[in-house]
């Protein structure tokens, strides 16, 4: 099947012919053609399948008719990060460059105000994540009453992200003939309570099974060490064991850990940089073009690069951390071995970390073998003795048992010693103090107001 089989209009065929796009994948054979007959549309597919396109090129076609008005855009986007939506905008500059669009971007991370002029302007396409775009709602900036498409990108992410009320606020908000194509990897129950609620008679388009991947990414597991610093020296060895990395992501579960990586491998001459969700939006923008140049080899993330960036010669993946949810390895592995590439994945694990990898292998249904060559395994010089002293650590695990008893033993008996030669206290002489004045009957005030005795040194004539 090609494109042109799926009416697409000439405009876009030609662009789509222009960007080196020959053969539509699953999800975009069977999702456009509904999509055209203005129908709703659940598309389920993995990550790196093509969603992005399977919802550009329709309404594309169906935006050739018609003008945007002041603050009334005609379809709307949704994604989950910030990336995702400068993602797409990316699309719509490259797959529409033969339609006079507006697209207008609304994230957080940047001035308010320049998007507001571009929607006052009128805006085609609305690009947004939901809360930047309630927030130009509730301002007055922005009406949504003039919506013809609806968009829902990753939904799984937003479920994830906690923006599902907010998702619901948006479409009580559209009108009710609006044509929705909702995408996701998977569908937890309450996705499912969301399609049933806003799609009307949706069709459902699942190109493969939850859970499955690529199988032109080769994947490996790596033992590690649960030591920090130990880790990070297994991670620069197994970086050295591959010779034909390209460009990399390594990814980790916790943002701290995603800056001592960038740190670790910058200082042993890794050409790396970081990207996570505190950078500002300049900079992680900035970061993502320099490792898309190749100016950045290895990129150290979090799980904000996991999902729906496409970065298509992305040779290696490597997992510090093993995800805790299990359908994140999909996504963080799908960044690799795409458009038929090969790819390659290695994924640390520590003991500690075996019952999340067992949650992956029965998700995947496959059992991972592991990389010998990168297995590192936890020794007396790779522990900073440092560091077990700041942690009160008297052995590293390396050293005998026996050995740590007789230090017990040795500085008990030194105790001892010094307690026997130390001389005895001298007893405590108590010393009663002076008994507070008491009064009596008989014991009449002066005539200064004073008992006797009482009266203070400065009223005393002299």
């Amino acid at each position: 099947m090609n494109f042109s089989d799926l009416g697409l209009s000439p405009k876009v065929l030609e662009a789509v012919t222009a960007a080196g796009y020959t053969t539509p994948t699953a999800i975009q054979a069977e999702a456009i053609p509904h999509a055209l007959q203005r129908k709703d549309v659940l598309g389920l597919a993995q990550t790196g399948s093509g969603k992005t396109a399977a919802f550009v090129l329709p309404m594309l076609s169906m935006l050739e008719k018609g003008r945007a008005r002041a603050r009334m855009p005609r379809t709307l986007i949704l994604e989950p990060t910030r990336e995702l939506a400068a993602q797409v905008q990316e699309s719509f500059e490259s797959l529409g460059k033969n339609h006079k669009l507006t697209v207008a971007l609304l994230i957080g991370g940047v001035s308010f105000e320049p998007q507001a002029a571009k929607i006052d302007r009128g805006a085609d396409v609305v690009i947004a994540t939901p809360g930047r775009l309630l927030d130009h709602f509730e301002r007055g900036r922005l009406m949504m009453n003039s919506i013809e498409m609806l968009v829902i990108d990753e939904a799984d992410r937003m479920l994830d992200m906690g923006f599902m009320p907010d998702i619901e606020k948006i479409c009580k908000l559209l009108p009710f003939t609006r044509q929705t194509l909702f995408f996701s990897a998977t569908m937890p129950p309450e996705i499912q309570r969301v399609t049933s609620q806003f799609l009307h008679n949706p069709i459902r388009v699942e190109t493969t099974a939850r859970g499955s991947t690529v199988d032109t990414i080769t994947q490996m597991l790596v033992k590690a060490p649960h030591e920090a610093a130990a880790k990070r020296d297994a991670l620069r060895n197994l970086l050295r064991t591959q010779d034909n990395v390209k460009n990399a992501i390594i990814f980790s579960n916790r943002k701290t850990t995603v800056a001592l990586l960038e740190k670790s491998l910058r200082k042993h001459g890794f050409n790396a940089g970081a990207l996570h969700g505190d950078m500002d939006q300049s900079a992680r923008l900035k970061m993502l073009t320099a490792f898309r140049a190749n100016e950045v080899t290895f990129l150290i993330a979090s799980d904000v690069a996991a999902r729906g960036l496409d970065i298509p010669e992305v040779s290696h993946v490597f997992n510090f951390d093993v995800p805790i949810h299990a359908e994140d390895y999909v996504h963080r592995i799908g960044r690799t071995g795409r458009a038929g590439r090969e790819g390659a994945a290695f994924t640390m694990v520590t003991k500690e970390e075996g019952k999340y990898l067992k949650a992956i292998e029965n998700l995947i249904n496959k059992e991972l073998p592991y990389f010998d060559n990168g297995a590192v395994e936890e020794t007396e010089d790779s522990v900073k003795p440092a560091r077990r002293e700041a942690r009160g650590r008297g052995r590293t695990k390396t050293e005998p048992k026996v050995v740590a008893i007789a230090k017990v033993e040795e500085v008990a008996k030194s105790v001892v010693v010094e307690t026997a030669e130390k001389p005895a206290r001298e007893p405590r002489v108590h010393t009663p103090r002076p008994p507070r004045h008491t009064h009596f009957e008989n014991d009449a005030p002066n005539d200064n107001g004073f008992h006797d005795g009482n009266m203070p040194s400065f009223l005393i004539k002299r």
